[in-house]
């Protein structure tokens, strides 16, 4: 369906990929993954309008190909009078209208083959993206989603992760021969996440899908498309084998990179002694046993396997506190606290935080989980107690809202307080962002790349209290992995909405879940529980743990340069896998 090959692209300020090569055959759903502001949404755009853009390399696409797309910026226009089937049934309405004006204008014409031919055209079209049954398969889409109930619903009255998914249906259901969608799971909650799981799953044809959400990932996809350090790698299999994969890669590279660095350090002594003799004796024969041992040493070091794949670089991402306080000491406390617009959504919600408390805050889309940040954030509610001595930072979902997108980098960083040049590029080199572009306008960058930048300002500031609002959207894996390390860490409060759940259950002390207009504390074994018994199959989370172990534990025996000990674990974490 997709054919790529030699691919090569760049910005005037960065190289995105080079001579790329992948195939993307018809049936199967592939992930696209990598660090954030690698290229794939570009590689995405090139795939739909490759006549847009100054490529080099040979891109084949099928000139009659359909393509579907939903992008991860799309929202819901409140202005749009129309329910969710009307929407969905747009374009089969549309053909049908047309069909009915051609069958009325034939009952007047006299040139009737014209009209024919016109009908023929629409009618085609209608039965290619299978109109026969249109209202039936809208129906089912919708159930299948779980948004049966809101079919003559207005659209406006949607959450946006309700209308993310209506997106999804109404693309589906023009049988495009190829679905793609940019980071389609941004900012839904755990419901609609697995009701997107279910379209992906139930969706028939071609699928190239962006994104990190790794619930998604080890339930969705046959096929991985890996973009990272201009490079890109193809892999037909699940992204659990795929990860085994690059870690049995891993142990093979590291144990050749040893053997590489022994005999290097054996040929450069050689040379040393070579060269001292030849500063003596001027012997021709001295002289080619020289450049003989300088060859061997330069193919050693070009054998180096380049692995951009296996060593991917990862944000190292910190925070600090200026002023550290006792485990009792009462960070944030809410009374009595309400918020709704058109209809309540918060009633008479009461709880406290503690200064080293880390805490998820969770609802379903649309409960007012956002609206209680912001608040916090903004601090001027009667209902809301901020202990004085206590520094507030706040991580947005609306990124222009925290970042001056038409600011440098660099504005934005002398802008909080750093003083030189220097002192920028040696802070954000840990955040991933390489010299070259510090001078990079903030609105060109990627959204996983502001969402760093966001974190890195949170990491200057020191401050005691962090008010995250969906902080893995957007991000890469390894992004992810980063940022609960450093909550993990981090000796000061946190206070986030999320709706991923390996982020929840990897750093976080406890939940506070919305519903039924109030707040209330969940323990993280309760939080489990609940996931685990609407979500997934037996022993499925226990399993995922267990390889989770084992993967820390190879990680420490390469630390150690323990190959044996890798392989036999790599040995066990196979097993494993073969039983998910």
């Amino acid at each position: 369906m997709i054919y790529v090959e030699n691919l090569s692209y760049s910005f005037p300020q960065k190289d995105l990929f080079h001579k790329i090569s992948f195939t993307l055959e018809e049936g199967q759903h592939c992930a696209f993954i990598g660090s954030s502001g690698s290229g794939k949404s570009t590689l995405i755009e090139i795939l739909m309008n490759p006549d847009n853009y100054m490529y080099d390399g040979k891109l084949e696409i099928s000139p009659d190909c359909r393509i579907g797309y939903v992008s991860q910026f799309s929202k819901v226009d409140p202005t749009n009078p129309i329910t969710v089937f009307e929407y969905i049934a747009e374009d089969f309405n549309r053909l049908q209208n047309e069909l009915n004006s051609i069958c009325a204008e034939m009952e007047t014409s006299t040139d009737l083959d014209a009209l024919l031919e016109k009908y023929q055209q629409a009618l085609d079209a209608f039965h290619a993206i299978g109109g026969e049954d249109f209202e039936q398969n809208i129906h089912r889409k919708l159930n299948l989603a779980n948004l049966s109930k809101h079919s003559n619903l207005m659209l406006a009255k949607l959450s946006g992760g309700e209308f993310k998914l209506v997106q999804v249906i109404k693309e589906m259901l023009t049988h495009p021969d190829l679905m793609i969608m940019d980071e389609p799971d941004v900012f839904l909650d755990f419901d609609n996440l697995n009701s997107l799981k279910n379209l992906i799953n139930s969706h028939k044809g071609t699928m190239l899908v962006i994104t990190h959400n790794r619930y998604l990932l080890n339930h969705c996809f046959n096929k991985i498309l890996h973009l990272e350090n201009k490079e890109l790698q193809e892999f037909d299999g699940s992204f659990i084998e795929y990860n085994f994969s690059l870690l049995q890669k891993k142990i093979e590279l590291q144990e050749l990179s040893v053997a590489d660095t022994e005999e290097i350090e054996r040929n450069e002594a050689l040379i040393d002694k070579l060269r001292a003799v030849a500063t003596i004796h001027t012997e021709a024969s001295r002289g080619k046993s020289l450049k003989a041992r300088i060859k061997i040493k330069e193919r050693l070091e070009a054998r180096r396997i380049k692995a951009p794949f296996v060593n991917i670089k990862q944000p190292k991402i910190s925070f600090d506190v200026d002023q550290k306080f006792d485990d009792t000491t009462v960070t944030l406390k809410v009374t009595d606290y309400n918020v709704g617009f058109e209809d309540m959504l918060i009633e008479h919600a009461n709880f406290e935080i503690k200064a080293k408390d880390k805490v998820a805050l969770i609802g379903s889309n649309g409960t007012g989980k956002t609206t209680l940040l912001r608040d916090i954030y903004k601090n001027n509610q009667k209902s809301i107690e901020i202990n004085e001595d206590i520094k507030v930072a706040y991580l947005s979902q609306l990124q222009g809202e925290m970042l001056n997108e038409s600011n440098t980098i660099l504005d934005e960083f002398f802008n909080i307080g750093f003083n030189t040049y220097d002192e920028i590029n040696s802070y954000l080199i840990n955040y991933g962002f390489e010299e070259e572009i510090l001078p990079q306008k903030i609105g060109t960058l990627s959204g996983g790349e502001k969402t760093i930048l966001q974190l890195a300002k949170i990491g200057a500031g020191k401050a005691n209290l962090l008010l995250l609002d969906e902080p893995t959207s957007h991000l890469d894996t390894y992004s992810q992995i980063a940022l609960e390390d450093a909550i993990k860490e981090y000796k000061g409060a946190v206070f986030m909405i999320s709706h991923d759940f390996y982020s929840i259950v990897n750093c976080v002390d406890y939940v506070l879940i919305i519903e039924d207009k109030t707040i209330r504390k969940m323990s993280m074994r309760k939080f489990r529980k609940s996931i685990y018994d609407d979500y997934f199959d037996k022993d499925y989370l226990e399993m995922e743990q267990k390889i989770k172990a084992i993967e820390t534990k190879i990680t420490m025996a390469l630390k150690d340069t323990d190959f044996v000990q890798a392989r036999v674990l790599s040995e066990e974490l196979e097993r494993l896998i073969s039983m998910l």
